[in-house]
């Protein structure tokens, strides 16, 4: 069994136009297109791949009549590939910042409720002192946002570890649970119903995230629990404002998070349903990747969220 050395890229000569290769060769799956696509002949590039083949010892792409295909290690050569060329695109961003004299960008992905109280907060105070920081935040579930995080689109995220991922590539700093409320329209039918059922709100339509989708396991597993028939009218959408526009409009129930409820509820056109029951999902954390430095953009809102959440544990509100 043959194993890299951790100079392995340095014995096998490995360039910046392999990487543009594999890249092209994953896209067009046929090695003219992808000579084309790069500049160069179709021999230049039959060249670069069997060289690094030959370095490696083993095959990256296999031939088939309708063209090539990524084995197993040619899968792994891709990813990689994408990510550093990803990162490499991000190092030229933030220089062209810094030589116009900003203060570089960061890119920031997380899930609902902190992005409304927690991110937010960070973001405002570190723009205090780096007024011209490039902030970017993307909201998404956790199961959209880690890949990201690991194809390098993303320099933290705020959010989970989800199912099928490996803990090993990243650094997970707990931060809290999400608390999960029911909101209708002011003037539901079940707005003050005394005591409130979950039998009595399955009644109704809802709008909920989709199947898979943290909150939404914790629903279903809800109602299972409660041996209640689930609604039998669904929309699935990951938007709260669509969410709010379909219980604004109509006798729809949805979840969301105590946090978001509390910023986007107007009290007098919104209600949180008063179900006994605590529930809530699993503690989301910040996460980075291990082996990735952050920039200093990026260490810093970082640092931010950390002193945040400190102050938020001493206050006893996390």
């Amino acid at each position: 069994m043959r194993t890299l050395g951790d100079d392995w890229f340095l014995q096998a000569r490995l360039k910046l136009r392999h990487l543009q290769l594999f890249l092209a060769l994953d896209e067009q799956r046929n090695l003219h297109r992808a000579a084309s696509q790069l500049g160069i002949s179709q021999p230049a590039a039959s060249k670069l791949l069997g060289d690094i083949e030959a370095q490696l010892g083993v095959k990256l792409f296999d031939r088939h009549p309708r063209g090539l295909e990524p084995n197993w290690y040619g899968e792994v050569m891709v990813r990689h590939a994408q990510a550093m060329l990803s990162e490499l695109h991000n190092t030229g961003e933030e220089l062209n910042a810094l030589f116009e004299g900003n203060a570089g960008k960061v890119a920031i992905g997380t899930v609902m409720a902190p992005a409304v109280t927690l991110l937010a907060s960070a973001i405002e105070r570190v723009h205090r002192s780096h007024p011209r920081l490039k902030v970017s935040v993307e909201v998404d579930v956790s199961k959209r946002l880690v890949p990201r995080l690991l194809e390098g689109e993303l320099d933290f995220a705020i959010t989970r570890i989800p199912a099928g991922f490996s803990s090993e590539p990243f650094v997970f700093e707990e931060i809290g649970e999400e608390e999960i409320c029911f909101v209708c329209r002011e003037g539901h039918p079940l707005s003050g119903a005394d005591p409130l059922t979950l039998a009595a709100m399955a009644a109704y339509p809802w709008a909920l995230q989709p199947q898979g989708a943290l909150m939404r396991q914790r629903v279903d597993a809800l109602f299972l629990h409660c041996a209640v028939e689930p609604p039998a009218q669904v929309v699935d959408t990951t938007d709260i404002l669509v969410a709010l526009a379909l219980i604004d409009r109509s006798d729809t129930i949805t979840a969301t998070t105590r946090q978001v409820a509390d910023l986007l509820c107007a009290p007098t056109r919104f209600r949180i349903l008063p179900f006994h029951q605590r529930l809530s999902v699993q503690p989301f954390g910040l996460v980075s990747l291990r082996r990735r430095r952050p920039s200093p953009g990026a260490a810093t809102l970082m640092g931010m969220v950390r002193e945040l959440v400190a102050h938020q544990r001493q206050q006893g509100l996390i």
